[in-house]
C-alpha cells in the first residue's frame, strides 16, 4: 500500500536492487539506473527496461547518452556534477531530462541543459561525512515557493522519516540509499 499519492523516484547502481514484481501500481515510480561499475550484461539490463515498459514504470539512465539511447530509455538524468551543456541537444527530443543540483547555480545549469525535473538534495540529514548540511522541509517548501523549476526532494529521506514527507510541498520524492539498505521494509511502505 503506498503512503500516499505522489510520484517514488528510485536510484539504483544495479537491477537487482530491486524486484519489480512487487510494484503493482502503474505510472508511480520512475527508476534511474545509476551504472557505478562497467556493464556487464546488456542483454540483462535491456530484459530490465522491457520489464519496466510493461509495467509502465518510467527508466532513465544517469549520464549515459548512448546507453540511453541503446535501451531507447524514457530519458537521462544529469547528476550535480555534470555540466556539459552539449546535453540541451536532447531538449527538443522524445527523451526527458532529470537534473540534480544541491544549490541555486547548479540550478541554472540544469535549466540550460534542458532539465524538466530537478531533484534538489539534501533534505534532511545524511550518514556522509563530508556532506552535514541539510534544508528540512520547512526551507525546502519556502525555497520551492519561490522557483519556478518542478524539483524533488532527495536525501536522508528513511523509512523512519517517511511520514514527513506528507508535509513537502513536492509532487514525488526519490529514494536511493534506502533502496539498497532496507528494500523489503521500504518496499512494503511503498508498494
Amino acid at each position: 500500500m503506498t503512503i500516499y499519492n505522489k510520484k517514488y523516484f528510485l536510484i539504483i547502481e544495479d537491477i537487482k536492487d530491486i524486484d519489480l514484481n512487487k510494484i503493482k501500481t502503474p505510472n508511480k515510480f520512475i527508476i534511474i539506473y545509476r551504472a557505478s561499475r562497467k556493464l556487464r550484461n546488456i542483454c540483462h539490463l535491456m530484459n530490465f527496461r522491457k520489464t519496466c515498459r510493461a509495467k509502465k514504470i518510467q527508466f532513465f539512465v544517469s549520464n549515459n547518452f548512448k546507453l540511453m539511447i541503446n535501451l531507447n530509455a524514457d530519458g537521462l538524468y544529469i547528476s550535480a556534477y555534470n555540466k556539459d551543456l552539449r546535453i540541451n541537444k536532447f531538449k527538443n527530443t522524445k527523451f526527458q531530462i532529470i537534473g540534480s543540483a544541491h544549490n541555486i547555480k547548479e540550478l541554472q545549469i540544469k535549466r540550460q541543459q534542458g532539465c524538466t525535473k530537478f531533484i534538489f538534495s539534501r533534505l534532511f540529514k545524511t550518514n556522509y561525512k563530508s556532506k552535514l548540511s541539510f534544508i528540512g522541509v520547512v526551507k525546502f517548501n519556502l525555497f520551492k515557493l519561490s522557483r519556478k523549476e518542478n524539483l524533488v526532494p532527495l536525501g536522508g529521506i528513511r523509512l523512519e522519516n517517511l511520514n514527513k514527507m506528507k508535509l513537502v510541498n513536492s509532487d514525488a520524492f526519490v529514494l536511493m540509499s534506502e533502496v539498497k539498505k532496507k528494500p523489503a521494509k521500504i518496499f512494503d511502505r511503498l508498494f
